[in-house]
């Protein structure tokens, strides 16, 4: 069953854009600089979707000189993986076995 915590993580990846600083880290450990790059976001909006997905625990950081790096922390995106698995499993065997509420 989905928790408000799930549903607020969903929240926070639904932004195309967080959503894809989560598949860039995905694929590396990489500074502001490199996500500025990567997504041409502006510096000051990129630093509010990089605060947003720390607090929601789905980054964490890493100091490196004036520098600071982010990693996505695949825990996260697992837990989240394992619920969507979940809700298919449900409806394959939904599916199956014509499960379906009766009308009044």
């Amino acid at each position: 069953m989905m928790t408000s915590v799930d549903t607020d993580l969903m929240r926070v990846l639904g932004d195309p854009l967080r959503f894809q600083i989560v598949a860039l880290l995905a694929k590396e450990t990489l500074c502001t600089t490199h996500l500025i790059e990567e997504t041409g976001a502006k510096q000051t909006n990129l630093s509010n979707h990089l605060k947003v997905l720390r607090e929601a625990g789905v980054v964490e950081t890493e100091p490196c000189g004036r520098f600071t790096y982010y990693r996505l922390k695949p825990d996260v995106i697992a837990s989240l993986a394992g619920h969507f698995v979940d809700l298919a499993e449900t409806a394959r065997a939904t599916a199956e076995h014509n499960v379906k509420r009766s009308c009044p």
